[in-house]
């Protein structure tokens, strides 16, 4: 596929001047609307006083699983209450087969826990995009991941990196180990062994907590950072965020990673950052982001943050940072059309509110929305 080659700077600058002439054509609210329907697109996420541009058709999308109450408690209620001859469908299936699908064209658009690499950009065809287009990738979602675990006479729990990677690593493998104390002052630690377990299936997820790990811990952690987890280092495998999520609450001893959203229900460590231990936050993992800077060497379209997991004193280091991604150009005009109205609707104020109050993540900031709202407003 091609795509347009820029340095960080050129994209921004340009990103900057397409934010100024055109995101206010995409999907903002008009606030002097008072109608019924405006009045239910605010309580379902819509901009307020959302307007319906009289659309109609459906979407198919898959991915990220990390999206899942967002997408269908949050965004796709507050875009359908408006667009009601719309039907908006997202199956989470784990970013790694979202993305699969969209190398196959069997979805509209994807959520993925990380974006495409510039590799397989130069070396896919995208089915659904017409030739030759570049692909719109935007944050729409940034939340902790949550280091879950399941000890019931352990109250509280201080993690760093190192640990964590000998935990993951099959190295470290009860409960009382001597590099778990030296962090745990004061707190009683059983001997029960541990039950490491990780995502089965190929996820973004495993891809951002394996790069933590190789960024904070490089000495510790020499295993790759590949959305799949290494299968040789053993550990318990489950599939998507809730079977993580079931398999750590199931299994007394067993501590894994997960979206943030599903953990509500779980016990949950704090991280080393910094000085300190930093216990997850929305606000706390926004840092990170706000802190890291765009990957270079992206098209004008592709708004992509390389991440800097230790360099945010305070900021809650595990971090995930799920996009959705599209095309610029749509083989079929009408998908165009819907979709470019769907990722207008998500990025508004109003929508990662919602989605917040769905799903607990930290909605975009102004910046990420304008940089996001200019790539979408290319969409044809």
């Amino acid at each position: 596929m091609k795509l347009s080659r820029v340095g960080t700077s050129v994209a921004m600058t340009a990103i900057a001047a397409l934010a100024l002439a055109g995101c206010a054509g995409g999907g903002d609210a008009d606030p002097a609307s008072t109608n019924d329907t405006d009045n239910a697109a605010t309580e379902n996420g819509g901009g307020s006083g959302a307007e319906s541009q009289g659309l109609s058709g459906e979407l198919n999308a898959t991915g990220a699983s990390s999206q899942e109450l967002a997408q269908l408690n949050g965004w796709i209620p507050g875009f359908t209450s408006v667009e009601t001859d719309v039907t908006v469908n997202y199956t989470a299936t784990g970013s790694g087969t979202g993305r699969d699908n969209f190398v196959a064209g069997t979805s509209d658009f994807i959520g993925s826990d990380r974006a495409f690499d510039l590799e397989e950009i130069e070396s896919s065809e995208f089915p659904v995009c017409a030739p030759d287009t570049d692909l719109v990738e935007f944050p729409a979602y940034i939340s902790p991941i949550a280091i879950a675990y399941n000890l019931p006479s352990v109250e509280t729990l201080n993690l760093d990196a190192e640990v964590l990677s000998g935990i993951f690593a099959g190295e470290i493998t009860t409960w009382n180990d001597d590099a778990i104390a030296a962090i745990n002052e004061g707190v009683e630690l059983p001997d029960t062994p541990i039950n490491a377990v990780h995502r089965g299936d190929a996820s973004g997820t495993t891809g951002n907590f394996l790069s933590y790990l190789e960024s904070a811990a490089p000495e510790a952690w020499t295993h790759g950072t590949e959305d799949e987890f290494p299968a040789d280092l053993g550990g318990e495998a489950a599939q998507q965020t809730a079977g993580v999520a079931s398999a750590i609450e199931a299994g007394e001893g067993s501590i894994g990673y997960l979206d943030a959203s599903q953990a509500t229900d779980l016990q949950v460590a704090a991280i080393a950052s910094g000085e300190s231990f930093v216990e997850y936050t929305p606000e706390a993992a926004a840092q990170v982001v706000a802190g890291s800077p765009l990957e270079e060497g992206r098209g004008e379209t592709d708004v992509v943050f390389e991440l800097d997991y230790t360099g945010v004193e305070g900021g809650y280091p595990i971090v995930l940072v799920s996009y959705l991604i599209g095309c610029s150009d749509y083989a079929d005009d009408a998908k165009g059309e819907l979709v470019k109205a769907y990722f207008s609707h998500i990025v508004t104020p109003e929508a990662q509110d919602a989605a917040a109050a769905e799903a607990g993540n930290a909605p975009i900031s102004d910046e990420i929305r304008d940089q996001a709202q200019a790539a979408i407003d290319t969409i044809q």
